[in-house]
């Protein structure tokens, strides 16, 4: 090749985003679901990412919204689909509704976990997650018959951010689409005892490179937003990413998919002793065990603290609410009734 060759090359590979199907000039659309903890903060990064002046809203089961930007001056906007998943770990199921066969290869996931509560960290973790690959593995099993070169490429692309020469090529499992780990509050987070935050964000930095996800911690400040939005941005724009790097446990970790090591992150926090006692099939139950014996999973019920979002006064509508409490009457003497004749009902008896 000539130098005008290389250099022609050169200018298409940075005009072009990461993806190999989107060709310059045509529009780039991706989708993102964000889900995690309740209350945390899930919508103020979304809105922070859209730069809209909104006051965030509770989530009312799922919620989509969307973005558009142009990547450079006179080209068509690209379309990114925001979801966001709310309830907890309480209706988990609807994210089959956005992920499907037709745009999982352009799909994304961010979880966000709420570091001032690690006592509901690592269930909420691993419900959201197990539910979201047990479905993404389905939709793979199906394009593999149907459309097996589509499911060869996904599989392939797990891997990246990782290479074959990384040490721990072996000792990692990708989740199947690109993952971003949240840790939302940090602010609330950094006011905790030194050891706690080190044993979190300890956990935290090996289930995200086990993953190969990025990670990052972030609260309300601008700057921390910032850092998150970066790697956002990546996922639903196409935008470079970020090549910082903050490992430090005492200051908020921001950590891209596959920079990070087993060898930088080390054994789980526990002593030589406590280790051999615990029994585990695989390196993240291991990290399960130590983590849970320090924050044990607080026992608790999403179902039973959501709230009925029909007596949510931001959802009030006049027509609607006047028919519903008619109906809630007639439902009330329908089970008056009911009861009356089930009462004066003779069984006969054996």
């Amino acid at each position: 090749d000539t130098l005008w060759d290389l250099a022609l090359a050169e200018v298409k590979k940075r005009e072009k985003p990461d993806d190999d199907d989107v060709k310059p000039g045509e529009v780039w659309e991706k989708s993102v679901l964000f889900m995690g903890n309740k209350n945390g903060g899930k919508t103020t990064i979304i809105l922070r990412c859209l730069e809209r002046e909104e006051s965030p809203k509770p989530t009312l089961a799922l919620e989509y919204t969307f973005g558009r930007r142009a990547r450079r001056p006179n080209t068509p906007k690209d379309v990114a689909h925001f979801w966001e998943l709310g309830g907890g770990t309480s209706l988990v199921e609807l994210i089959r509704i956005p992920i499907t066969s037709h745009n999982i290869r352009s799909f994304a996931v961010v979880l966000v976990l709420d570091l001032s509560k690690p006592n509901e960290l690592w269930t909420t973790m691993e419900s959201l997650l197990q539910v979201t690959r047990n479905h993404v593995t389905k939709i793979l099993a199906k394009l593999e018959k149907t459309n097996p070169e589509v499911a060869a490429e996904i599989k392939q692309r797990m891997w990246n951010d990782l290479q074959r020469d990384h040490p721990d090529y072996a000792l990692v499992d990708p989740f199947p689409i690109p993952l971003v780990i949240i840790g939302s509050k940090y602010d609330i987070f950094h006011e905790f005892d030194s050891e706690m935050r080190k044993i979190i964000s300890k956990t935290l930095r090996f289930v995200s490179h086990y993953y190969g996800a990025s990670l990052v911690f972030t609260s309300k400040s601008e700057a921390l937003l910032l850092k998150a939005r970066a790697l956002i941005n990546h996922l639903a724009f196409g935008y470079d990413k970020s090549k910082s790097v903050s490992v430090d446990p005492s200051k908020p970790l921001f950590i891209p998919a596959g920079v990070d090591s087993m060898s930088q992150i080390g054994p789980p926090p526990a002593s030589d002793s406590d280790l051999g006692k615990i029994r585990a099939n695989t390196p993240l139950e291991l990290w399960k065990k130590v983590f849970e014996k320090t924050f044990p999973p607080k026992s608790f019920c999403d179902l039973q603290d959501t709230k009925d979002p029909a007596q949510d006064s931001q959802y009030a509508e006049y027509e609607v609410d006047v028919m519903r409490a008619q109906k809630n009457q007639e439902l009330e003497q329908y089970k008056r009734n009911a009861s009356k004749s089930w009462k004066e009902m003779d069984f006969d008896s054996d």
